[in-house]
């Protein structure tokens, strides 16, 4: 399972709206005799791309997935067809598919074929790795990712509007990283005008990747370089949920403040991206993370949990979740 959520990550980028699946064929002797990723929509899924690898030699072996085989015929024959088809004795899933499709209805149709299933194997890890595609099964919106550049004193800005650059090149690198992950980048119509960013993923290897859907919330400037771009306005929930709509899995919500604001103050931030600069403003005159009205007192204080914190160069980039989404604990590493 674990080489099966590692070549699941080929598929990270190309494969949305579906989910990016890993599978890993072994055969009766136990050697591994095909593996394969979920292709861009229309192509194979990754127990076709695994079994075309294999051909006979998977009958009476094992596969491990990293999500529920469908059941249902889409752009694809069904994945269960095939695993049945091609004698496989005994199936390993990781997570349940909460797809109104699948949920429980392809494993279901496994173990009426006579395969043994197995599951739960690596199931915290695919939770991880998937989270974009489950959040949006379960809700019908995006995860939605904020991410912020800031100094130690929690701006984004200086007094002027200047914010170019707070951080370092690793920083900035990496959250190109992050707009190549998700399926949407979203900034306010104030930032579209005062930093007049283009929102495309630029990654520093040159490769080359599927860019995001540009959003602006408001109207973007008529020379902006970001448009293209969707322009959307009202309810931030009916925002979402158009967005859901439209198949994008991740949101990577990009600011200004006052944006950021609105989306903390809603609860509607699944991440919290913050990379932070060794550089201090020193006044109480800059631009804040949030714009807006914070809560009255400690007791109010919104609280999550850290779970990663890595350095970039001279900054760090601190992820945080809400304290439901990070339940268990135990979750912070350090790099």
């Amino acid at each position: 399972m674990a080489r099966a959520l590692a070549v699941s990550a080929a598929a990270r980028r190309r494969s949305s709206p579906n989910p990016w699946v890993g599978c890993v064929v072994v055969s009766a002797s136990g050697e591994v005799v095909g593996e394969g990723a979920t292709e861009p929509p229309g192509g194979r899924h990754a127990e076709a791309v695994a079994l075309d690898a294999a051909g006979e030699r998977a009958r009476g072996g094992t596969a491990y997935v990293t999500l529920e085989p469908c059941p249902h015929v889409g752009r694809t024959p069904p994945c269960t067809s095939r695993l049945i088809e091609a004698g496989l004795a005994r199936v390993v899933v990781a997570l349940p598919d909460p797809d109104e499709q699948v949920a429980g209805a392809g494993i279901g149709l496994l173990e009426q074929a006579g395969v043994e299933v197995v599951t739960g194997v690596g199931g915290e890890k695919a939770a991880e790795w998937l989270a974009p595609y489950l959040t949006h099964r379960r809700s019908g919106r995006p995860l939605v990712v904020l991410k912020l550049a800031l100094t130690l004193d929690g701006r984004l800005a200086a007094p002027d509007g200047s914010s170019k650059w707070i951080t370092g090149e690793e920083a900035r690198a990496d959250a190109q990283e992050l707009r190549a992950d998700s399926d949407a980048v979203l900034v306010g119509a104030g930032t579209a005008r005062a930093d007049d960013p283009r929102l495309t993923a630029r990654l520093a290897d040159g490769e080359t990747v599927r860019q995001p859907l540009r959003v602006v919330l408001g109207r973007a400037p008529a020379g902006a370089r970001l448009r293209p771009a969707l322009e959307l306005s009202g309810d931030l929930g009916g925002v979402l949920d158009e967005l859901g709509r439209r198949g994008i899995l991740q949101l990577l919500v990009e600011g200004g403040g006052a944006v950021a604001g609105q989306f903390h103050r809603r609860r509607l931030v699944d991440r919290y991206v913050f990379y932070l600069a060794p550089a201090l403003l020193g006044g109480d005159d800059g631009r804040p993370a949030f714009a807006g009205p914070g809560v009255a007192t400690m007791a109010e204080a919104w609280r999550g949990e850290i779970v990663s914190l890595r350095r970039l160069g001279p900054d760090l980039r601190l992820d945080l979740l809400p304290a439901p989404l990070a339940a268990g604990g135990g979750l912070l590493t350090l790099q």
